[in-house]
């Protein structure tokens, strides 16, 4: 059996009573915990929904990048390098 006491209020565990307390605060604390989770989880379910990536944009896509390494037959971690000197990223 648990003995639990709380320190500003006068609740006892031991008794019937007391337990009975004691199980239905842990109840509706793992419900609202169970919601806090659903609400959490459903945020960045509806923003897939809305076609939102999340994070930062890409400043320059990825084909355009391609495009450009070929074109001066560079590496991509050259012309990353490159890029993050100009804009001062480093």
């Amino acid at each position: 059996m648990w003995r639990f006491a709380w320190l500003t209020d006068q609740i006892e565990t031991t008794p019937p009573h007391g337990e009975f307390l004691l199980s239905v605060f842990g109840a509706l604390a793992q419900y609202e915990r169970a919601l806090t989770r659903e609400r959490i989880m459903a945020g960045p379910e509806a923003a897939n929904r809305r076609g939102n990536r999340g994070g930062c944009r890409y400043a320059i896509r990825e084909d355009t990048m391609a495009g450009t390494r070929s074109t001066f037959g560079v590496k991509r971690s050259t012309l990353d390098d490159a890029l993050a000197k100009e804009t001062g990223d480093r």
